[in-house]
């Protein structure tokens, strides 16, 4: 099992920053592709950021390609999602997951393929 727990969501005006955290306990954490997704109301889960196993492939969605950055910390546990330039459309709950050995594209990007979930944090993003 791997537990995933979020932080860093809030309340930040259009234009502003955010970062947010996603700490991980359980298994080695080296092994996991871990990815950054987030749901808005009425809307379907989508992918945003993520990074494989072995930190060598990082993907974005489009929509945040340039403004938002994923890195981690395999001795802290930790990955974040670092948020800037912030619009109103990226306000939604973000989910930090956890995908075995993963790399591609394929895998990173969609959500079935992750085997373990956070319990979200909320950002909102005011005009």
């Amino acid at each position: 099992q791997v537990q995933l727990v979020e932080s860093g969501g809030g309340l930040v005006q259009a234009g502003g920053s955010l970062r947010l955290s996603c700490a991980a306990s359980g298994r080695t954490f080296s092994n996991y592709a871990m990815g950054w997704f987030r749901q808005a109301p009425g809307k379907e889960r989508e992918f945003v950021a993520a990074m494989s196993f072995t930190g060598s492939n990082i993907f974005y969605a489009g929509s945040v390609k340039g403004r938002f950055t994923i890195t981690s910390n395999n001795a802290k546990n930790v990955v974040y999602l670092q948020m800037d330039s912030l619009e109103p459309e990226d306000t939604a709950v973000y989910y930090c997951a956890a995908n075995y050995l993963s790399s591609s594209w394929y895998a990173l990007s969609t959500a079935k393929e992750y085997e373990y979930w956070g319990q979200g944090t909320r950002v909102t993003v005011s005009s």
